[in-house]
């Protein structure tokens, strides 16, 4: 059989690598050049947290070792108040447990250089897709040299939040989508290495809660830092000089001053990003072309699990064409079937996680929570589990991690009435 893919970002890559494995043909296209032999494009790479679920995708085809040979775990996040001690908050109960920073592009490029040493995987870039016929498998595509038409028995969108095969199957009536947009756009800012050393701890995902806005730091390879601002809509527009930007980043950020020399050049020159979730129904049309990752369910980036959750996505088509005996007809259905809910349980729990970033990882009630969470986890060993430790470390599907920690909510808030109710009780008796 011939499969296309259309996008050869992480998911595509992936995916490629896995179908290989199958024996298929595969053809991959991307609409931009090879991103291997260029330059990144400036401001926006936001960097990766990989964790359990992406490396769970890695290790079945023999390439977490050599993907993840420059990632840099991070065991909690470093918490940088306007005044006062950073704060350190350990993700785990043993503070042994890590996501890992790894940057988009070089996790991209190694993808793509797996999937085009895979055996029947064919890799044509600058092919930007134009026309499909989602019955026929029939596409064309724009390339530097003119339109070119191709075929495939099955036609695969990986190929991003702003999927050209989304639009494809939207203009002809197959699918509807509805897509949130977060009242919040993105811009990058770069830490560089202080004479040779990190200029911050690297075993730490670096957050500052700002109330309704925030920043975000993770470690790169090369001892520096992307940061990333997450502020509302219109913000950026408000500061257009050096002296109003270096002002706002005094009163606000004040540590980030003195370890970001480029900080005015990279606010007044790199892109503001948008953020949005994308709902797509059906993902998939024909038995033969069909949505995956992004293209299907995109997320906004506040749980690290946008790369996370589209790996899983590739694992669980594979699974479901080995439970189907490798009919894509009933695979692309069945695929569906058992990612929706998950895919939509990650989306409000991402949500949710950037007012936990945003506006309480700084509130003493909060850290005590933590504290809590964390005491019942050794406490209940296997029993007890917090939410981020569902969602990071394990591949619990994600929407029964939501269910869990309902139920754990509800016994626990159960118990703690019967203790309030005991002590009340208790302090009745003495006054009598």
């Amino acid at each position: 059989m011939k499969i296309a893919i259309v996008g050869a970002g992480l998911t595509g890559s992936l995916l490629a690598c896995f179908l290989a494995r199958r024996g298929l043909e595969v053809t991959l296209y991307e609409r931009r050049p090879d991103p291997r032999t260029g330059p990144a494009e400036r401001g926006r790479s936001i960097n990766l947290a990989i964790s359990e679920r992406g490396l769970d995708a890695l290790r079945r085809i023999g390439l977490v070792d050599q993907v993840m040979a420059d990632a840099l775990p991070m065991r909690g996040r470093m918490i940088h108040p306007v005044e006062g001690p950073l704060d350190f908050q350990a993700y785990s109960a043993g503070g042994d447990r890590a996501i890992n920073s790894i940057s988009r592009g070089a996790l991209n490029n190694a993808l793509l250089s797996a999937a085009s040493d895979a055996p029947g995987v064919s890799v044509l870039f600058e092919h930007r897709l134009v026309e499909l016929d989602s019955a026929a498998g029939r596409m064309v595509f724009a390339t530097p040299s003119g339109k070119v038409s191709a075929e495939a028995d099955v036609v695969l969108g990986a190929d991003g939040a702003g999927s050209a095969v989304r639009e494809q199957l939207l203009a002809e009536g197959i699918v509807a989508e509805d897509v949130d947009f977060l009242d919040y756009g993105y811009k990058e800012l770069s830490i560089p290495a202080a004479e040779g050393q990190y200029a911050l701890d690297p075993g730490a995902l670096h957050i500052w809660p700002r109330g309704t806005s925030m920043m975000i730091a993770l470690p790169n390879p090369d001892r520096s830092f992307t940061c990333t601002l997450f502020w509302p809509s219109g913000s950026f527009d408000a500061l257009t000089s050096p002296t109003e930007i270096e002002r706002h980043f005094a009163g606000h950020y004040p540590d980030l001053l003195p370890l970001a020399p480029n900080l005015v050049d990279d606010y007044l020159n790199n892109p503001v990003g948008v953020l949005g979730t994308v709902h797509t129904l059906p993902w998939q049309a024909h038995g033969r072309t069909a949505l995956i990752g992004d293209a299907a369910h995109a997320i906004v980036p506040f749980y690290g699990q946008g790369a996370n959750c589209a790996f899983e996505d590739v694992v669980e088509l594979d699974r479901s064409l080995d439970d189907t005996g490798g009919s894509w007809a009933r695979a692309l259905p069945l695929f569906e079937a058992r990612r929706r809910e998950n895919t939509e349980a990650i989306a409000e729990m991402a949500l949710a996680n950037f007012v936990e970033m945003r506006d309480k990882v700084a509130s003493p009630v909060f850290r005590l929570t933590k504290r809590i969470e964390h005491t019942l986890e050794r406490a209940f060993p296997g029993r007890y589990f917090s939410r981020y430790e569902l969602v990071s470390f394990s591949t619990t599907p994600y929407a029964e991690v939501q269910r869990r920690v309902r139920r754990q909510q509800q016994v626990l808030g159960a118990g703690a009435a019967v203790v309030a109710g005991l002590l009340v009780g208790l302090a009745g008796r003495r006054r009598r």
